[in-house]
């Protein structure tokens, strides 16, 4: 096992449409694990999700969260991030990387849709700036 330089890191990030899962914390400190889907934009993660799911309602009470995101195929590796979220409602923002974000999991060909879909009214745009990174490769060499 080694941990990841900030490129491979980067890499491992962006090279494949790997979902994260996001914990955040519920209102009475459960913990709570979701899919998400990603892209970056620096070193912060970004995403959209609706206001009004649980994740959404998590993050608006309290910003602290976790994301994981691991290739489950052999040797094994994963990235963690801790971090907070800023959260925004800008449309202009909220559309672009919906649409950003819906080409990179879907198709160039789904953009407009899922721009629409993900980044309307009662959604909110999540930028995850990151208090701590663990990321490891080759976990099983």
């Amino acid at each position: 096992m080694s941990a990841m330089s900030e490129q491979e890191r980067r890499r491992f990030l962006l090279d494949s449409t790997r979902t994260a899962m996001l914990a955040t914390v519920r209102p009475d400190g459960r913990p709570h694990v979701a899919p998400v889907w990603f892209d970056l934009d620096g070193d912060d993660l970004v995403f959209s999700t609706g206001e009004r799911s649980v994740k959404g309602r998590n993050l608006i009470a309290d910003p602290r969260l976790s994301i994981c995101v691991d290739d489950d195929q052999p040797p094994f590796a994963f990235v963690i991030v801790e971090g907070t979220a800023e959260l925004s409602r800008d449309p202009v923002a909220l559309r672009a990387w919906a649409g950003r974000i819906g080409a990179r999991y879907m198709g160039v060909d789904e953009t407009e849709r899922l721009a629409e879909l993900n980044g309307g009214p009662g959604n909110i745009l999540v930028r995850v700036i990151p208090t701590h990174i663990v990321s490891e490769n080759s976990i099983t060499e």
